[in-house]
C-alpha cells in the first residue's frame, strides 16, 4: 500500500476526513479497501487480515480483552484486562483480574504501547468486590462509557459462574474518575431466558444502534445447566437504563460461542464471536450480521482464523502454552472509523515469546 493510501484514521473523530493523509496508521481508502462497502459483505472476511503478533504485554501480567477508543489526540487507547501472571489462571481472572489503561505513544494502530494507569480494582465491597474484567470501551455523547464484568467472590471460586454481573461506568476523561453509573454501577444481571444463567451475565458488547436505542450484547447460559451458551442482548433508552433483556437469544448457534464484540458497519448492525467448536473454524472466528440488531442472520459468516495460520514460520518453538487452544484468538475487539472495521485487538492463550503471561496482538487489513 503506498502512502498516499494511508488516511490518518487516529485524529479526533469529530475532526477526521478521508482527504487528510498521513503515514500514521493506515487507514485504505475506499477504491482500495473491500471494508469499505456502504454495507457489510456478504463474503468470508478471514482472509482479509495479517497479524502483529504482542503489541501490547507487560512483564508480570497476563493481559486480555484489549478494548479499543481514540482519544481527543488522536492515539488509540485500550482499556485491559489484566492480572498477576505465574499463578493460578482460573483464580486470576476471576479474582484478581482488574482494568487497565494503556495507550499508544504515537497515531500507529500498533502503538507501541504505555501503561497509564489502573482505572478499575475490586475493593473487596458489593456485587462488584472481585475480578474487573472484560473491558468494552466506547465514546457516547462526548464521554467514555466503560463496561465490565465483577463478582461478589461470597462464593469463591467455585460460585463464581452465577454470580458475574456487568456493570456500567462514565467519565469525561479516560484517566477518570470513573462514575457508577445509576446507583451502584451494576447495569445488567440474569433475567428473560437466562434467569439463573451458570455464567451470570458477561462478555458485554455496546452498540449505540442508528435509532437512538443503547444495546449491550452478553454471554449466557438459558438457566443453571452449563449448555445450550448462546449471545443476548439488552436494549434502553437511555444509555444508563434501565436494559431489558430480549426474550430470546439473538445467536443460532448450535455449539460453544462466546467473546462478542458488536460495530456498526455502514447500515448494518455486527457481532464478531469466537468458534470455539468449529461452526466453520474450531478457533477462529463468527461475524454474525443484522439490520436491527436484534435479529441476526442464522448463518454467520468467517471472520478470523486461529493465531497460527496467520504465522508465516508457525508458533515459535520457545512459545508457551498458557491457557485452553494454543492458538485460539480470544475477546477479539473491533475499532472501528466511519462505520468501518479497522483493525481487531486480541490476545491468545499462548505466549509467544515464552514468559508467563499472554500479550494482545493485532489484526491489521493486509
Amino acid at each position: 500500500m503506498s502512502p498516499r493510501h494511508i488516511a490518518l484514521l487516529l485524529l479526533p473523530l469529530g475532526l477526521a476526513s478521508s482527504s487528510v493523509l498521513s503515514a500514521a496508521s493506515p487507514l485504505p481508502s475506499a477504491p482500495d479497501w473491500k471494508l469499505a462497502q456502504s454495507q457489510a459483505a456478504d463474503s468470508d472476511i478471514a482472509g482479509w487480515w495479517q497479524v502483529q503478533t504482542s503489541v501490547v504485554r507487560e512483564d508480570g501480567w497476563s493481559l486480555w480483552c484489549a478494548s479499543p477508543v481514540i482519544d481527543e489526540e488522536g492515539r488509540v487507547n485500550l482499556l485491559v484486562s489484566r492480572w498477576p501472571s505465574g499463578g493460578d489462571w482460573e483464580e486470576g481472572w476471576r479474582r484478581h483480574s482488574e482494568i487497565a489503561l494503556y495507550r499508544a505513544e504515537t497515531r500507529a494502530l500498533e502503538g507501541p504501547f504505555r501503561y497509564v494507569k489502573t482505572v478499575l480494582k475490586g475493593d473487596g465491597e458489593g456485587w462488584d468486590a472481585a475480578g474487573m474484567h472484560n473491558s468494552c470501551i466506547r465514546k457516547v455523547d462526548g464521554r467514555y462509557v466503560l463496561l465490565h464484568i465483577a463478582n461478589d467472590w461470597k462464593g469463591g471460586l467455585k460460585g463464581h459462574g452465577p454470580n458475574q454481573r456487568i456493570g456500567m461506568r462514565i467519565a469525561d476523561s479516560l484517566e477518570g474518575p470513573w462514575r457508577k453509573a445509576g446507583k451502584d454501577g451494576l447495569i445488567l444481571e440474569p433475567d428473560a431466558w437466562c434467569a439463573g444463567s451458570a455464567c451470570g451475565v458477561n462478555n458485554p458488547a455496546y452498540v449505540r444502534a442508528p435509532d437512538g436505542r443503547h444495546l449491550i450484547y452478553f454471554k449466557a447460559f438459558p438457566g443453571p445447566r452449563r449448555q445450550g451458551i448462546s449471545m443476548g442482548v439488552a436494549v434502553a433508552d437511555n444509555l444508563e437504563g434501565p436494559y431489558r433483556i430480549h426474550p430470546t437469544p439473538i445467536t443460532a448457534n448450535d455449539r460453544h460461542i462466546e467473546d462478542g464484540t458488536a460495530f456498526i458497519w455502514g447500515d448494518k448492525i455486527c457481532l464478531i464471536t469466537t468458534d470455539n467448536q468449529g461452526m466453520i473454524e474450531a478457533g477462529g472466528g463468527l461475524l454474525w450480521i443484522s439490520d436491527d440488531g436484534i435479529r441476526f442472520r442464522p448463518k454467520p459468516l468467517h471472520a478470523f482464523h486461529p493465531l497460527r495460520l496467520y504465522l508465516p514460520n508457525g508458533v515459535p518453538p520457545g512459545a508457551k502454552k498458557i491457557y485452553g487452544n494454543e492458538t485460539k484468538f480470544e475477546r477479539p475487539q473491533m475499532l472501528t472509523f466511519d462505520n468501518r472495521p479497522v483493525a481487531l485487538y486480541l490476545p491468545s492463550g499462548t505466549s509467544l515469546d515464552g514468559d508467563n503471561g499472554t500479550e494482545v496482538h493485532l489484526l491489521r487489513l493486509k
